[in-house]
């Protein structure tokens, strides 16, 4: 059994004793979050649901891959390099 979820405006299909990393959640490491299903999906029966919850522990707090952000104006003698690193938080599916 699947199912697809929502986590900050980003869409993950999941399924029980996955592990998957997410933006930023305000739970602590160890803690148990609850998170609203949008559909189940159990072979080739799809069954849209609002009101289903799974459980996911949340297993640690970490910073994703580094992103260069380079800015250039040509014939201008202007360039800019940053990086940036998000904040990522990883979970893992308890139970569906």
């Amino acid at each position: 059994m699947q199912a697809l979820i929502k986590i900050s405006d980003k869409q993950y299909l999941v399924r029980q004793g996955d592990t998957l990393f997410v933006p930023k959640q305000k739970t602590a490491i160890g803690e148990t979050m609850e998170i609203k299903t949008m559909a189940h999906i159990d072979g080739a029966n799809t069954v849209l649901n609002t009101d289903g919850s799974i459980q996911a522990r949340v297993l640690d707090h970490v910073k994703d891959t580094k992103v260069i952000v380079f800015k250039k104006k040509r014939r201008k003698r202007y360039q800019s390099r940053n990086g940036h690193r998000q904040q990522m938080t990883q979970i893992e599916v308890i139970s569906l």
